[in-house]
């Protein structure tokens, strides 16, 4: 391969496009120049803008945490007060009910069963504090309470009865779940 000058002009300049004259080219490129160097100073003015956006903020002791949490609150609050959500919490709330009603009216179909056991114990010299007292029965209860204080958060009538979960530690559930 032999080294061939290369004229710079003609490196960057393209053939003429059909239909253009050679003039109409040059006062295209001439406007194009024109136009990148308004972008350039455009850009200039914009950063000098932000600039001086960003002093103000300061000076009024605004700061980004502040913005981004105003931001939080407002879509919060839109979520909140859309359709999509207020349908979701009523579904959630329905359910909740429900299943408040069902673990009942379990927990009642067992109570029951466990007073015929006591009736039975009674007639067949078996003492019901001995069998309340049993891992079994204590495991049984705990997770009765457990699942019962998950699904009604504990607040049924206002109370809670309910005995801790072993293991549970101090895990509580928030007062007011967003959903």
């Amino acid at each position: 391969m032999t080294d061939v000058p290369v004229d710079p002009g003609v490196v960057h300049r393209t053939p003429v496009v059909e239909g253009l004259t050679e003039g109409e080219e040059e006062e295209l490129r001439a406007e194009l120049a024109k136009v990148e160097e308004e972008i350039v100073t455009l850009r200039q003015v914009l950063a000098a803008k932000e600039r001086h956006c960003g002093e103000l903020k300061r000076r009024l002791g605004l700061s980004t945490l502040g913005e981004l949490k105003q931001n939080l609150s407002r879509s919060w609050h839109d979520v909140q007060v859309s359709t999509a959500y207020k349908k979701t919490q009523e579904t959630l709330s329905q359910a909740g009910q429900k299943t408040s009603a069902a673990l009942s009216t379990m927990g009642s179909a067992i109570s029951r069963k466990l007073g015929d056991m006591s009736s039975y114990s009674i007639r067949h010299s078996i003492s019901m504090p001995v069998m309340r007292n049993s891992a079994t029965f204590k495991s049984f209860e705990d997770r009765v309470g457990t699942i019962k204080s998950k699904v009604v958060g504990g607040r049924e009538n206002g109370s809670d009865n309910l005995p801790p979960s072993p293991g549970s530690g101090d895990q509580t559930l928030p007062d007011h779940a967003p959903f």
